[in-house]
């Protein structure tokens, strides 16, 4: 069966690339096969296309790695532009063993290409950070767009400058050109003294307003966003500036020109367990980017996903704990002092649940049970916390006294009496929840494999509306 969420047969995906063209997105992506004896050092950028987020076609390597003494034993993100009838691609060359030997880690390099599938590297186009205001070896993860106020191409990069507090120095390098090939760097586009750095920045343009992405990892791993009226900034940040939680990073967006849409990877953990540590690299998953009337952004499932899942496969409970009232397709839970669920049939490997959930004023949490075991006490949770106005994936028991994973959490604030739309895709090990088209959250399910699914209320009332499991 295959998978959902684009992961290539015996490696790993990360830092997707996204670019449309004749109706299909064509998605580059670094392969990583994390087994250096059999595959060797590095990662180099293959490709994928789809027309659905469904269906994806590999294309196989478009960019290889170079040989230990070259720029590009690893090749890092990049950008890909067409100008002219012909197609480039700016890339981050990473040689961790060159400061050894006096040379940069990290330069921008080129390759040009007529059919987006066959790469031409052009080395002699290769440049650095000219090592003034700028350090020397975070040079990275280019982004090329035409400025057309400016008359010239741009280039935003992932940089650090040379003087401030070392974990505040990340800023958005800015260079420009006239040909593509020869670049004038200059003052930074962006330099907040936020962060350590601002990974594959993105930015395009909705409307009125300019979008500026990037992705972090000083204070969590997560991608955000800034918003501004003009290139020049100020870049504001909205109430909520991130499209996903600590599971989906490095996301860049791209648009058919119609609607736009954002590709990020869900990272997998280590030994394939709850417990595991976050791992670079693991599964593509694609939100599509909505505008609110503010000009902030939010995030929904893909339409062709959504409409993947046409068969009703289970939406009727047995109640096992607490006070329900069940009228048709409305479900009722009062559990004001107490907690009470009921169970539906068995989760399919792959599937959606979807519904509507309400609850009244004083409740804690409500909301979705995943993958519940035959004790009928472990399994996975996705809560609806009121009080905290917050969206949170789960597991219980935990193990010891700490919280299971304390970023993987969204905020959104959540009314009483309001139903909210809940859509929670799953497939395998890779879990994604949409609430009412303004947050997604991903995650991932490694202990309970299988298991069967139901609904909560604890400490207070709550209704569920047209709820059930759909598999293709």
């Amino acid at each position: 069966m295959k998978n959902l969420f684009y992961k290539p047969k015996g490696a790993w995906a990360g830092d997707f690339i996204p670019y449309y063209k004749d109706g299909r997105f064509r998605i580059f992506y670094l392969h990583d096969w994390r087994d250096k004896e059999n595959h060797g050092e590095g990662t180099a950028w293959y490709q994928v296309s789809t027309d659905n987020f469904v269906d994806y076609k590999e294309h196989g390597e478009m960019i290889s790695r170079g040989k230990i003494n070259k720029q590009d034993l690893y090749v890092f993100t990049g950008s890909v532009i067409e100008s002219d009838g012909l197609y480039h691609i700016f890339y981050t060359g990473h040689n961790p063993y060159f400061p050894q030997q006096g040379k940069p880690t990290q330069g921008v390099m080129h390759a040009i290409s007529q059919d987006l599938e066959h790469w031409i590297k052009v080395e002699e186009d290769t440049f650095y950070s000219p090592n003034d205001i700028y350090e020397i070896h975070d040079w990275r993860d280019p982004f090329v767009f035409w400025n057309e106020d400016e008359n010239e191409f741009w280039m935003l990069l992932a940089a650090r400058l040379k003087e401030g507090p070392s974990r505040r120095r990340g800023c958005i390098a800015l260079c420009a050109s006239r040909d593509l090939k020869k670049w004038e760097v200059r003052e930074p586009f962006w330099s907040p003294s936020l962060y350590y750095t601002h990974e594959c920045p993105d930015l395009f343009k909705i409307g009125d307003w300019w979008y500026l992405v990037y992705s972090t990892f000083s204070e969590r791993h997560i991608t955000h966003y800034r918003m501004s009226k003009t290139l020049n900034g100020s870049w504001i940040a909205p109430t909520n500036d991130s499209f996903d939680g600590r599971a989906y990073y490095a996301a860049k967006t791209f648009s058919d020109g119609e609607k736009r849409y954002i590709f990020g990877w869900n990272p997998t953990k280590e030994g394939n367990r709850d417990e595991g540590k976050w791992q670079w690299g693991g599964n593509l998953v694609v939100h599509e980017i909505i505008q609110q009337p503010d000009g902030s952004l939010s995030v929904k499932i893909p339409d062709t996903i959504d409409k993947k899942f046409s068969i009703c496969h289970s939406n009727t409970f047995d109640i096992l704990e607490g006070n329900w009232i069940i009228k048709n397709k409305e479900i009722f839970a009062n559990a004001k002092d107490s907690y009470a669920y009921a169970i539906a049939g068995d989760m399919a490997r792959k599937c959606k649940i979807e519904g509507n959930i309400a609850f009244d004023e004083n409740t804690y949490s409500c909301g979705i049970i995943l993958r519940l075991q035959e004790d009928m006490d472990s399994g996975y949770y996705i809560r609806l916390e009121p009080k905290h106005n917050r969206l949170v994936f789960d597991l219980w028991p935990r193990k010891g006294d700490c919280p299971f994973a304390v970023e993987l959490e969204r905020p959104i604030r959540l009314e009483a009496g309001q139903p909210y739309n809940i859509k929670i895709v799953i497939d395998d090990t890779v879990g994604i929840v949409y609430l009412d088209e303004k947050v997604a959250m991903n995650f991932r399910l490694y202990d309970f494999p299988k298991g069967k699914w139901g609904i909560f209320v604890s400490e207070g009332t709550a209704k569920f509306d047209n709820i059930g499991l759909w598999v293709e």
